[in-house]
This record gives C-alpha cells, structure tokens and sequence, in this order.
C-alpha cells in the first residue's frame, strides 16, 4: 500500500492535487498504523475516508468519488504501482476532449523492477468498441477518468466482478470518448490464486448476469451475446492452466 500511494504522488512526474483513501471496514492495527503514516507522511494531501462497516467495492467506489474534490480522477489498486510518467501521459488526452483514459499494464510479482507479462490494451476508438463487445478493453486501475462523465451514466453500479467493466460498457453506449495508452502505465500485482479465482459456478452466474445486462442495455446483439456466454460462460468450467492460457490469449498478453 505504501508503495502504491508512493508512486502515485511524488514519484510522478504529474502529481496529483490530492489523494482519497477509502478504508471498506476495519482493518488489522497494522494497516491503520501504515495509513496514519502515509497521511503524515504525504507532501499531497490526503483525505480518509473510513467506512464503518465493509460494504463491497461499488460503495467504496462511489463514496470515494463524493470526496474528490476535482471532476479528473485517476484510479489505483492498493497494491499496484503507477509508473512515473502515468499521469503525464493520460492527463494530456483528457484535457484534449477524453472523458475516459486507461492503458496497458504489466504483470507484476514481488519484484516490481521485472514485470513477468504484458497486458496490452486495445487502442483507437474502433478497436476498444470491437474488444469491449466481447471482454472489458479498459483495466480499471489504469484509468483516468472524468467524475461528471461517469456520473451521467448513473456512476458505479453493483454487478459481481464486473462493476467496471459494466461502467464502460454504459460510457461506450452513451458515446462518451472513450481512449487507451499503447504503453504500460501500471504494475499491477498478480497472486498465485488471480486465475483460480476467475473460475467456479460463483464467476460463472456473475458472468451470465452481465451479460443479461449487456444484452438489455443493447451493447451487444443476440450473436454476440450467445457467442459470449458460451465463451465466456464455459472458460468458467475449463481447468487452472487451460484458463490462464486462454486469458492470457484474450487480453493480448505477451511476456515480460
């Protein structure tokens, strides 16, 4: 977490005007000690936001979007690093019309210095809407986005697992501009559990409940929606090392 927050204040070359932490629940002493730190520690000011009881990403979300005090707000993961140049590489295509900016990512593990994949995201506007028909083409903890765009489509709403990706889908449909960086911006953390997590019957109903919402938004037709439940769907089901293939293969992943 400390590195988190490190990297995404004064190690950028852009830095940010403030930094809004939500805490979902309690959390271990040793956690509360780290962000009585931080918030000392920061030359950025920091804004806590400690809610009482877990409530689940989506709340967490959205409350911290009531305390930002500015319509351009960039997301992190507690656990990844945005690399220096992140802000002053997506701030220039919001100012230039954007209303949403993500991009590409690294795997990364414990050594942050040797990211062990690529996850390349999808660029130009034909592209993103092609890829986002049949998997989400922006990484949320890449993205930089703008508070009143996202809150003119109903901000974040609950969907399992796809709370993002479900954003998107409404930006998209509602014309919102809509852009990915080539480069990688973000280390973002994998585990060995990331790819068993996306399997079960638990992921597999989260799916099928997304995609009933992309179909009744009209996002997608009946072809593809068919098309995605029956991919999407039984990647559910596929063994452990069949599934981290095929995901590697669907989001464009290359080594290192």
């Amino acid at each position: 977490m400390r590195r988190a927050v490190e990297s995404n204040t004064h190690e950028q070359t852009r830095p940010p005007s403030q930094v809004v932490i939500v805490r979902d629940g309690p959390v271990p002493q040793e956690i509360t000690d780290e962000l009585d730190r931080i918030s000392a520690a920061s030359a950025v000011p920091v804004v806590r936001v400690e809610l009482e009881h877990n409530a689940g990403l989506t709340n967490a979300l959205n409350t911290g979007l009531l305390w930002c005090t500015h319509d351009v707000v960039a997301r992190a993961d507690a656990d990844d690093i945005s690399y220096p140049d992140r802000f002053e590489r997506q701030l220039p295509l919001i100012e230039d019309g954007a209303d949403l900016v993500g991009a590409s990512m690294h795997e990364i593990g414990e050594d942050e210095s040797a990211p062990v994949a690529l996850r390349q995201a999808p660029v130009g506007r034909m592209e993103i809407e092609s890829v986002g028909k049949r998997r989400n083409p922006i990484s949320h903890p890449s993205v930089v986005f703008r508070r009143s765009a996202v809150e003119a489509v109903g901000g974040y709403e609950h969907v399992p697992m796809a709370e993002d990706y479900w954003l998107w889908a409404r930006m998209l449909h509602a014309g919102a501009d809509v852009r990915n960086v080539s480069d990688p911006l973000v280390g973002y953390r994998v585990s060995a559990g990331s790819y068993e997590r996306r399997g079960g019957l638990r992921v597999f109903l989260a799916e099928m409940a997304l995609q009933r919402k992309l179909r009744r938004l009209g996002y997608v037709g009946f072809i593809q929606w068919a098309t995605n439940v029956i991919v999407r769907g039984g990647y559910r089901f596929v063994p452990l090392k069949v599934r981290e293939t095929a995901y590697r293969f669907m989001v464009g992943h290359r080594n290192g």
